[in-house]
């Protein structure tokens, strides 16, 4: 299998036959939503047992041709990565942090016996796309261009052992706010039928089954409601763990913070790790442990929370309002966003959008 070490892969531009034409661009750039909306262009890489990874082409967004005996469509080899490209105030494009997401996309390949790909490869791939399709940036407020790396076995085979081929591809939408409700803060639901994941399981893996897993309790959430769900520990369904797909942070009135420690069970979120630095800087005692559902609500009730926040690279910093389950419901601080979720909010957007001082080097000017 390919390694870490192993040089970076050419990837070969390909000429565009047809573009969508620019004012169809525009009119579907004014409202892109999220996810819903994709750029002309794709990165396509595949990897075989004998070649290790070749054929690298950036080309004409298309379809994939598949066999049925795929071996991702049976056993679920497939993981990525999600990323966002942001517009400088000098009118550049730059990322936030990509290597980082290059070495999640590795480890989570490691956990499901799927080959390493060159970090400066996966970096390189995200770069040449977001240059290639720079036009697809949209001008509303907030906007992005929201990169998607993933990887899966392409193999046609029905054993159950790895896969011997595989392919890697990166695809770009252009994205407005994640969260739809308009509401100052969103209300999440407390899933207790259902875990997210359990120790020695995939949940610090980003793949697809621990979101398809996800999709009923949050259904669930849905129809009660809540824009989102809250997922407690597999063992003793006390403990938070993090929402379907973000992160989770406790602010006091004693200007401490905690928190959910990665152990195997949560996704190790870029934007969090950012944060904790952040919120360090800003004089917070940060702690990550283990913080239960009991505690989040006496907490809540008695005023010595005031703020819970979620994280994550579509959504950014979301505070959290008000929390729901089949034990009641309780309130967070004002209901709505709290002093410091708004303060590292804006200081980490003022960093990835460039008007802010970059001293960690976190931003990757594109040029």
């Amino acid at each position: 299998m390919a390694t870490l070490a192993d040089a970076p892969i050419e990837i070969k531009t390909l000429p565009l036959p047809m573009a969508l034409p620019a004012e169809m661009r525009e009119k579907v750039l004014a409202d892109p939503g999220f996810g819903k909306v994709f750029t002309d262009r794709m990165i396509s890489i595949d990897w075989s047992e004998d070649k290790g990874w070749h054929g690298g082409v950036l080309g004409p967004r298309q379809p994939i041709a598949l066999d049925p005996a795929a071996a991702v469509l049976h056993y679920a080899q497939e993981i990525f990565e999600g990323l966002k490209a942001y517009r400088l105030a000098d009118g550049t494009m730059a990322l936030f942090r990509p290597e980082e997401n290059a070495r999640r996309f590795n480890a989570s390949a490691a956990r499901l016996a799927m080959p390493a790909l060159p970090e400066e490869t996966f970096v390189e791939a995200v770069r040449m796309l977001t240059l290639a399709d720079a036009d697809w940036f949209p001008k509303v407020d907030g906007g992005s261009l929201y990169l998607r790396p993933f990887m899966f076995a392409s193999e046609a085979f029905l054993g159950v052992r790895p896969a011997k081929r595989y392919k890697f591809l990166v695809i770009a939408s252009p994205a407005g706010n994640y969260f739809k409700s308009g509401a100052p803060a969103v209300s999440i639901w407390v899933s207790s039928d259902y875990t997210r994941a359990a120790p020695g399981g995939t949940g610090a893996a980003k793949c697809g089954g621990n979101y398809a897993a996800s999709l009923v309790p949050q259904a669930e959430a849905i129809e009660r409601g809540h824009d989102q769900v809250v997922f407690l520990d597999a063992a003793e369904h006390k403990w938070i763990e993090e929402l379907g797909g973000m992160n989770l942070f406790f602010v006091f009135d004693d200007g401490s913070m905690i928190t959910p420690p990665l152990g195997g069970t949560i996704l190790p979120g870029i934007t969090r790790d950012s944060l904790l630095t952040l919120a360090r800087e800003e004089g917070l005692t940060v702690r990550e442990e283990r913080y239960s559902l009991d505690q989040w609500r006496s907490d809540a009730e008695s005023g010595r929370l005031v703020e819970t926040f979620a994280c994550g690279t579509a959504a950014v910093v979301t505070p959290v309002g008000r929390v729901a389950g089949h034990d009641g419901e309780f309130t967070i601080g004002s209901g709505g966003p709290g002093q410091m979720t708004s303060r590292l909010r804006e200081r980490l957007v003022a960093i990835q959008r460039g008007t802010a001082e970059d001293k960690h080097g976190w931003v990757m000017r594109l040029g």
